[in-house]
């Protein structure tokens, strides 16, 4: 009988990866884990109530917010009080206006503030089409989470690697399927997964935005969450390629711990990264760049309105570039380790050529 062609080697590699995770408890408890968590951190900031909001009050103004669950800071002029709204040091600004008074927001009216006064005065929004920093924060932390998931989710594939050496059912597969299609069917079929719990995910976002009452969000969110699918798998595929590698590295599952450091630093690097500097325009701006941090990075100055369409082009078509790269080197350590048993396989022996 003939032998599969490399195609249908990996195809067979994938369903099998497919039905292994989807038979698994753990697979479907972190998905529904993800799923309340991203319900939970659209819709609990709106439910529990903070500090009290921060205002600017100016002149005759300050008197309409004494008493009042706000946390104010007396200025001398409406230019400066502006400025403090625009530096996002306070949520909104008290002004006189004739003879009552005026709420200057920056982007959003803040509805917490007007419902402390006494009687609802008119709202002039000084930069209607910003995004506040509430609704960027929640979307670091949402994108952010998401690659970090899906990141450490790649770890499946090491895992099944190891298991395969170690009870030597690789021995049978090489001598079915090319290791090559080996290592293309297991990053297929977990990409294929990965791409699947995306697309539910996409189309749970906008039902718990308008659950937390964010609906107009979904006009600024949808563009990037269209940019940050294909940023997500293709982050998916480098990391998938490392976690391979490092699978093949070792022979026992208590050893792979040696082997995955780098990918964990792949892993958790954008995302701490992101968290710590999403204020900062210009650190972020060159993480958007690098293809390790860019997953998250140029979507997250997507939504901010930071950054142009052909700049997230650029950034996706240096992404993909890195992934060949990566791909390309992982294939020649995946296949170099792949059948070398005992001790943990170092990168020099798994790169040489086979004799």
């Amino acid at each position: 009988m003939a032998r599969a062609s490399f195609s249908q080697s990996t195809w067979l590699v994938a369903e099998r990866e497919i039905k292994t995770l989807v038979g698994t408890k753990g697979f479907w408890i972190g998905f529904l884990f993800t799923i309340v968590g991203l319900f939970a951190l659209t819709v609990l900031p709106t439910v529990f109530g903070g500090d009290d909001p921060k205002v600017a009050a100016v002149g005759s103004a300050v008197r309409a917010v004494q008493g009042k669950q706000l946390d104010v800071r007396e200025v001398a002029t409406v230019e400066e009080a502006a400025g403090l709204v625009r530096e996002d040091e306070v949520e909104a600004a008290i002004v006189p206006d004739g003879g009552g008074i005026k709420v200057l927001a920056l982007n959003d009216p803040p509805n917490d503030v007007i419902q402390q006064l006494v009687e609802s005065p008119p709202v002039e929004l000084l930069d209607a089409s910003a995004v506040n920093s509430g609704q960027r924060a929640v979307t670091v932390i949402v994108f952010g989470l998401v690659f970090l998931m899906f990141g450490m989710g790649g770890a499946a594939i090491a895992q099944s690697t190891v298991t395969e050496k170690q009870t030597r059912i690789v021995e049978i597969l090489v001598s079915t399927v090319p290791v090559r299609a080996l290592l293309a069917g297991k990053i297929l079929g977990h990409t294929i997964l990965t791409l699947a719990q995306v697309v539910v995910l996409a189309l749970a976002a906008p039902i718990a935005l308008r659950v937390a009452g964010l609906g107009e969000l979904l006009g600024v969110v949808a563009p990037a969450l269209g940019w940050f699918v294909p940023f997500l798998m293709l982050g998916f595929v480098l990391i998938s390629s490392m976690w391979a590698v490092a699978g093949a590295l070792v022979s026992r599952q208590e050893d792979l711990g040696s082997t995955m450091g780098l990918v964990m630093l792949a892993v958790m690097g954008p995302y701490f990264g992101v968290q710590f500097f999403y204020e900062n325009a210009a650190v972020l701006k060159v993480m958007s760049f690098v293809p390790f941090t860019a997953g998250v990075a140029m979507p997250v100055r997507l939504f901010a309105q930071q950054a142009q369409p052909w700049e997230a082009i650029l950034s996706l078509v240096l992404l993909a570039a890195t992934v060949v790269a990566i791909l390309l080197v992982a294939s020649r350590l995946y296949t170099g380790s792949l059948l070398q048993t005992g001790a943990r396989v170092k990168l020099a022996k798994a790169w040489a050529p086979a004799e």
